[in-house]
C-alpha cells in the first residue's frame, strides 16, 4: 500500500479522517510513525513546518482523528453526535492553534504537533457546523471509506477522486462486462 497523502476530500478535517483507510475491510494506517503524521500537516497545506513529534503526538492524532469520522459519519447519516468523539474535538478545538508569520519571503506558518492537530480540529468544527454538511458524500467505491464535499452539478460525484477510486471502479466494471460478452 503506497504511503502517499492524498487531499482529495475537499476539507482538510476529511483528508485527516481518511488517513485510516479502508476502514471496513483492510484497515491501512497512514500514521505509523511521528514523521508520517508531521508529512501530512505540511503536505496539507495547513502549516509549513512542524516541530519534532513523540509518539503521544501520533496518538492524540489518531484520537482525534477517528472523533472526527465518527462525527462526520453521525452527521452524514442524519444521527445524533457521539459524546466522546465530541469532547476529544472540542478539546483539540481549544488548544491554540499555530499562528501565521509573515516574512520576507511571504507567509510562514510554523507549529507545534497540538497546534497543527487543533488547526486540523477547529476545520472539523467549521465544516460540520457550517453550510456544507448536506454534501457531505461517503465514497461510492465499497473498499474506500473517505467522506467528501460533493460540489459537482446535480450532486452527481460517485467517488472520492476519479485517480484514487473512479479509475479502479470503471475499469473493473469494463473488464466484468468484457468477460460477461465473452462467455456468450
Amino acid at each position: 500500500m503506497n504511503l502517499d497523502h492524498v487531499f482529495v476530500c475537499g476539507n482538510p478535517a476529511l483528508d485527516f479522517a481518511a488517513t485510516l483507510r479502508a476502514r471496513r475491510s483492510a484497515r491501512f494506517e497512514m500514521f505509523v510513525t511521528p514523521d508520517r503524521l508531521t508529512a501530512w500537516y505540511v503536505e496539507s497545506g495547513l502549516v509549513d513546518a512542524v516541530s519534532p513529534g513523540r509518539e503521544a503526538d501520533v496518538e492524540r492524532a489518531r484520537a482525534v482523528r477517528e472523533a472526527v469520522y465518527r462525527l462526520v459519519t453521525a452527521r452524514r447519516l442524519g444521527e445524533e453526535y457521539d459524546g466522546a468523539a465530541l469532547t476529544v474535538l472540542n478539546n483539540a478545538a481549544r488548544t491554540p492553534p499555530a499562528v501565521p508569520q509573515l516574512t520576507p519571503s511571504g507567509r510562514w506558518t510554523q507549529a507545534t504537533p497540538d497546534e497543527a492537530l487543533s488547526l486540523v480540529a477547529r476545520h472539523a468544527v467549521e465544516l460540520l457546523s457550517g453550510p456544507d454538511v448536506p454534501l457531505l458524500k461517503e465514497c461510492g467505491n465499497p473498499e474506500c471509506t473517505r467522506t467528501y464535499i460533493d460540489r459537482s452539478r446535480g450532486m452527481r460525484r460517485q467517488w472520492c477522486g476519479m485517480d484514487s477510486c473512479g479509475n479502479k471502479i470503471k475499469a473493473a466494471a469494463y473488464r466484468a462486462r468484457k468477460k460477461t460478452t465473452a462467455a456468450h
